[in-house]
Order: structure tokens, then C-alpha cells, then sequence
């Protein structure tokens, strides 16, 4: 079985730089609203079962939410679906605040 690495907000904002990163936001439409991470796309949870196969393989996936809850069932879903390089933001938006990192606008 597949399985996914969990990384922290220090972590994450050292990837960011990376152009093969893909930063995907599960949370909700009212929780986006109030701030993303930049270079995020917002890929509700629900939803992802119908969007994951978008995504490309060989890229570095990282899912994020509030907490870290959501996002990490969305890697594992990615990782039971022969994805290599998935992760997890530990600790979700609320670590990235905690770390002193920003989030900008939904475009």
C-alpha cells in the first residue's frame, strides 16, 4: 500500500519554490474565502474523487486544510491511487499562521 509523507509549515514554505510543486486546498468554499496559501488551487474534498485524475503523477502534490485532518485523508486517497509523491501539511492553515506565513486572496 501506498502511503504519503507529512511535512510542517517550514517544510511546505521551502517547497513552494519548487516549479513541479502542486499545492491543492481542500477545505471549504467559506473557509478559502478568508485566505489561501499562494500558488494554491482549491480542490474541495468532496470533489476530489471527481478531479484527482487531473492532477499530474509526476509532480510533488501537497494537500492542505484547517488542521491537517481533511488534507490528510485527500493524500491518502491520491496515495491508494498510485500517486508517488504526496503530502500532507501537518497542522494545516492553522500551523502555516503559527509558522508567521501569509496566505493572499483567492483569485
Amino acid at each position: 500500500m501506498s502511503a504519503f509523507m507529512t511535512i510542517d509549515a517550514e517544510t511546505l514554505h521551502g517547497m513552494i519554490k519548487q516549479d513541479d510543486l502542486v499545492l491543492i486546498d481542500v477545505r471549504n468554499d467559506d473557509e478559502v474565502a478568508r485566505g489561501i496559501i499562494q500558488g494554491a488551487k482549491h480542490i474541495p474534498l468532496a470533489n476530489l474523487p471527481q478531479a484527482f485524475d487531473k492532477l499530474p503523477k509526476k509532480s510533488s502534490i501537497v494537500f492542505y486544510c484547517h488542521s491537517g485532518i481533511r488534507s490528510a485523508h485527500a493524500a491518502s486517497y491520491l496515495a491508494e491511487h498510485d500517486y508517488h509523491d504526496v503530502y500532507n501539511l501537518a497542522g494545516g492553515v492553522i500551523a502555516w499562521a503559527n509558522a508567521g506565513y501569509t496566505f493572499s486572496a483567492l483569485k
